[in-house]
């Protein structure tokens, strides 16, 4: 019987890799399932749900054993060298990997752990209900919304009232991912108008479906592997800012969203371009921890810039862990898409035997998982 582990995550990180149902579904793939104590509790789920759900709920030297004897570790942030050190040769981890350094991949070979990482999922139809990085983009999306609204000293929606007419907030969106796809319809029902750009081919058409009006930059568009956006010549960046400014100094509220998976996210917007936004402006830059989309945020901070059109400030934000910050439901996604790769790694053994985990190499979705470690990569 293969023993699959999920860990608290570090101090900071408020999503689990498991939730009961989670555990529910991995239990009938004929798998022991592990948890530590106290695994769930900022997604308010406690450990006696774990407990009926059929996981073992350790805390202490128990739970030091069963990680040793871990086939298959479930995680949310990027492990730390002293956790994979810990697991024996041949376990596999699956989770976001963050940007691989060296030392991490050195550790993962000298381990001879294998990891498999959410952030190379193969973006198909196939892969779809595997895709962490849409799921919690999702709640990302949503939630930079939510944080530029309270913010706001404006209101989002048009009020007709007999003191007069309150005009409804202008909003525009960089980036229509899935997060920015889901910021803009979240703005769409609180009222707000909305306009969007991306350089992506369909990016015009998913704007115009969940009524926002689209920006045309001017610049072409642009697409790499696996429907994301790929960073624009500098001529090109440049070419685009200028033409995104107008939009942007008529805004009431600015989202960024715009990644690319292990590497700097692009700059799309300049300190100046801030600075022209009228007082009491708000801009939320969801890319801030992989560098940041706008000139000037900082991860887990407010920053204010003195606006250049009369007395105020414009609010940056730069949101460190947005889906974080909706650790319920996002924990409940993230827990799906970890059950649901399970599944697809649970190989039936031979006849009266227990089902064991595998990473078929032709698989390709698994095979597009793994991470290469210095010594295997060929």
């Amino acid at each position: 019987m293969s023993i699959v582990v999920a860990l608290r995550e570090p101090d900071g990180e408020t999503r689990a890799a498991l939730t009961p149902e989670a555990v529910r579904a991995i239990v009938r793939l004929g798998h022991r399932v592990v948890v530590q104590t106290g695994i769930g509790t900022h997604a308010t789920r406690n450990d006696g749900e774990y407990a009926d759900a059929g996981a073992e709920v350790l805390e202490g030297a128990p739970l030091a054993e069963s990680v040793r004897a871990a086939d298959l570790l479930v995680h949310v942030v990027p492990l730390s060298e002293e956790r994979i050190a810990v697991l024996r040769s041949g376990a596999l981890t699956l989770g976001l990997a963050g940007p691989l350094d060296g030392d991490r991949r050195a550790a993962l070979a000298a381990a001879g752990v294998v990891a498999l990482a959410f952030e190379q999922l193969p973006r198909t139809s196939r892969a779809q209900a595997m895709d962490v990085l849409s799921s919690q983009a999702l709640a990302a999306g949503y939630r930079a919304v939510l944080e530029a609204a309270i913010r706001l000293p404006r209101f989002f929606p048009l009020a007709m009232t007999a003191a007069g007419t309150v005009p409804p907030a202008k909003v525009v969106v960089l980036g229509v991912g899935v997060a920015g796809l889901q910021a803009i319809a979240t703005a769409r029902r609180l009222g707000a108008t909305v306009a969007a750009n991306d350089i992506r081919p369909s990016s015009a058409e998913e704007v115009r479906s969940v009524g926002a009006t689209f920006i045309d930059a001017g610049v072409g568009t642009d697409q790499a592997a696996g429907g994301y956006a790929r960073s624009l010549a500098s001529t090109a960046a440049e070419a685009q800012q200028q033409a995104i400014a107008p939009h942007i100094a008529d805004a009431d509220v600015l989202i960024t969203t715009a990644a690319i998976p292990g590497r700097t996210a692009p700059r799309l917007v300049t300190a100046a371009m801030v600075a022209a936004m009228r007082p009491g402006s708000v801009a939320v830059d969801l890319a801030a921890s992989s560098g940041g989309n706008i000139e000037g945020s900082t991860p887990g901070e407010e920053t204010r810039v003195t606006s250049s059109r009369g007395v105020g400030d414009v609010v940056v934000v730069g949101l460190a862990n947005a889906a974080g910050d909706l650790p319920a439901d996002a924990t409940r996604l993230y827990a799906k898409n970890v059950s649901n790769v399970i599944e697809l790694l649970t190989t039936s053994g031979t006849e009266g035997a227990d089902p064991t985990l595998e990473v078929d190499p032709a698989d390709d979705v698994l095979a597009g998982l793994l991470v290469r470690t210095e010594e295997d990569t060929p």
